[in-house]
């Protein structure tokens, strides 16, 4: 790995071929073409090599070459042709990019060598204090300070606006220290925060101080004339680090600065989960029929997503890899605030929508987003959440009448999906903690048992004490938190990912997911490679797995108390272990839902791996997965250009060796707490709302 330290040539790889391989560089000679090589390889191989092993990766490049293959995110035929390119390279024929050179070179090498040693935990707390938490005195001092630049900017901005166009305004003949201490006083109100957004990139500019450079303005003057949305708030600008000293900002940096792919690609998005595409009157491509309208996604028989025609259709900010970009693109989603408060006929949707619920005979999970469900008004929420509450009982009511084996699943979880306890945490109010309690309380009745606040920490930096006072606020509603996480390139790196878990297991928070950060051209700069994923599960989050019955003991404390951080924060340091390893590291894959079940397909010749994944055999899915051979999708980036980020942002590429080596992966299991509980009665094996026979023709069978 030393080589990556300058940046490498193809003629380089070739002679690290015939130094260290060069009995594969024969066989390539002695080849006639790449069929041929595919064929004397797969001869040289093991017959039935070790799963995982270098051999077993080899011989399945070997077996499918010169296969096509239908990749899914674009939509697109691949010719898997690894082994042609790798063999014209080595004859001195063909010319291929030194990504593709190095994956293949790493590849074969792994023949012969032993696997890397994998870090030990003390390596792993070493890397996890690199990263400092937004608790920090030194994080704390910075943030004073933006705070102090941006408050004054805010000043100047409400001066020039017109009297009675704002409920921020300043009273006649009010001094300079009078204004500032009364915007101190707004600060805490998070309508303030979403009134005083930067909307523009020269707002963006003046609250970091001056500091964006001249290409990053550049973008967003192309970001605003494509359409496309700037809106962030003060509290979540003055968490950057623009000194540039003191603490490294990049993870939480580069979810709210755009990149040139990302502007480039704006209008001409595609929506990366298929199933989000829905036409009036035809199931949708997970073989789902859905109201009317963009208010419910659905991909299981257990779980819908439900997006009200509300605030909650904004955000708190608009996140650079946000999966719902392609709605933000179609204007779906949106920042006009005021647009988007709830109308009449929004009330009549709401009933229909319940209906369709109500009439679902496997439906057990509902969770309210957007946007973000927590842009919703209180009265809004309120609204939403009792009549989610009454189609429950109503649901609870009509299986009485019906004979066991033939009931409908009731409803057993509600989730509420948010940033704002990271983007706007005095968002969490006292009024929102009131409804929270009602609605759990009247939902318990109903036999809902899990109440989820599925909310989105990036970086152990957006843990604030205004963010550990928000998450300790709605424990004390008995809601969970969960967290969420994409792992992008800052936030990939080595410790990161883990020192977040950490942090957020001390406040009472239960891991989720890690997402990898879906595939098109517009995430190229934020993409991290699946088999960094892999890494991080396997020689990071190890650290915090449980055996079956750490588990059992872990719900038994979590489920059984009043105080969750408390107790979790008793469970790691009786056991040693720097966090609870509770999330699963998985991508999104388009039509099937979550998985890290894959096996590489093939290279192509930029580099960029080629994946067969399988469904997540774990859980329940649409029938239509019957239907459905694997899913082949093509990474945005080459594992090569992915260490050359890490590099540029100071990272040593030693401690990325064994990146190279995964090459296949294995979704893991659900851990216990998100688990459905039992319904308590045999439940109609028939599905409502599913036609197969007219589903789109987009995923193919």
């Amino acid at each position: 790995m030393a080589s990556h330290r300058k940046d490498i040539t193809p003629d380089e790889v070739r002679n690290k071929f015939k130094a260290h391989l060069p009995e594969w560089v024969a066989l390539a000679d002695r080849s006639t073409d790449g069929a041929d090589f595919a064929r004397r390889l797969r001869e040289a191989l093991p017959q039935a090599p070790l799963p995982g092993s270098a051999a077993a990766a080899l011989r399945r490049l070997a077996d499918v070459e010169g296969a096509t293959v239908h990749e899914l995110s674009r939509g697109e035929d691949v010719r898997l042709e690894t082994l042609s390119l790798l063999w014209g390279f080595l004859a001195g024929r063909q010319e291929v990019s030194v990504d593709f050179a190095l994956d293949a070179y790493h590849l074969f090498a792994r023949l012969q060598e032993p696997v890397a040693k994998c870090p030990d935990e003390a390596a792993l707390r070493k890397w996890m204090r690199r990263w400092p938490d937004g608790l920090a005195p030194h994080v704390l001092e910075v943030r004073r300070e933006n705070k102090r630049r941006i408050m004054a900017h805010l000043v100047r901005k409400i001066e020039h606006r017109q009297p009675g166009t704002s409920r921020y305004a300043f009273p006649e003949g009010l001094d300079e220290a009078g204004k500032l201490s009364l915007v101190e006083q707004w600060w805490g109100d998070y309508r303030f925060h979403l009134a005083m957004a930067a909307r523009t990139p020269a707002e963006l500019n003046r609250m970091l101080g001056g500091t964006l450079d001249e290409h990053t303005l550049s973008l967003y003057r192309q970001a605003q004339e494509k359409g496309m949305p700037v809106f962030v708030t003060p509290y979540y600008l003055s968490l950057l680090n623009p000194t540039g000293q003191g603490y490294d900002d990049k993870a939480i940096r580069s979810y709210v600065m755009y990149s040139q792919g990302l502007v480039d690609s704006f209008g001409h998005i595609r929506a990366w989960e298929r199933e989000d595409v829905v036409e009036a009157g035809k199931p949708n491509v997970a073989g789902w029929v859905l109201p009317e309208g963009h208010n419910i996604h659905r991909r299981y028989p257990d779980v819908a997503i439900l997006i009200p025609d509300t605030m909650g259709r904004a955000c708190g900010g608009l996140c650079a890899s946000c999966q719902r970009m392609y709605d933000f693109q179609s204007k779906r989603l949106n920042f006009e605030l005021e647009s988007l408060r709830p109308k009449e006929s929004w009330n009549m949707r709401l009933r229909r929508l319940m209906e369709y619920f109500e009439q679902d005979t496997q439906l057990r999970d509902i969770l309210i987003t957007g946007g973000d469900a927590l842009m919703s008004r209180n009265a809004t929420l309120r609204h939403l959440l009792e009549a989610v509450c009454r189609m429950a009982v109503r649901k609870r009511e009509a299986n009485r009448r019906r004979p066991d084996g033939g009931k409908y699943a009731e409803l057993q979880r509600v989730r509420l999906g948010t940033r704002l306890p990271v983007y706007l945490p005095m968002r969490v109010d006292d009024e929102l903690l009131d409804i929270l309690r009602a609605f759990r309380e009247k939902a318990s009745a109903a036999g809902v048992g899990q109440f989820f606040i599925q909310t989105h920490f990036q970086s152990p930096l957006e843990v604030t004490p205004e963010s550990r006072e928000a998450i300790r606020r709605i424990l004390s509603t008995g809601w969970a938190v969960t967290n969420q996480l994409v792992f992008n390139v800052a936030a990939s790196r080595r410790g990161h990912t883990a020192k977040l878990r950490r942090v957020l297991n001390r406040m009472g928070v239960v891991c989720y997911y890690t997402f990898s950060v879906k595939g098109f051209e517009e995430n190229y700069e934020v993409f991290a490679p699946n088999a960094r994923s892999m890494q991080e599960s396997c020689e990071e989050k190890v650290f915090g797995r449980l055996s079956l019955a750490g588990e059992s003991d872990f719900m038994s404390r979590l489920c059984g108390t009043s105080r969750p951080a408390s107790a979790v924060r008793r469970f790691c340091a009786e056991r040693g272990i720097p966090f609870v390893a509770t999330d699963r590291n998985v991508l999104n894959l388009p039509g099937i839902g979550k998985s890290m079940t894959f096996t590489l397909a093939g290279v192509g010749a930029d580099g960029r791996r080629i994946l067969r994944f399988d469904h997540d055999h774990t859980r329940r899915h649409s029938p239509v997965i019957d239907r459905m051979n694997e899913v082949y999708i093509r990474e945005s980036k080459s594992l090569y250009r992915y260490l050359l980020q890490l590099r540029d942002m100071g990272e040593d590429m030693e401690e990325y060796a064994s990146l190279w080596d995964y090459t296949e992966g294995e979704t893991e299991r659900r851990f216990a707490f998100f688990e459905y509980p039992a319904l308590g009665f045999r439940a109609t094996g028939r599905f409502t709302n599913l036609d197969l026979e007219g589903m789109a023709g987009n995923v193919r069978a």
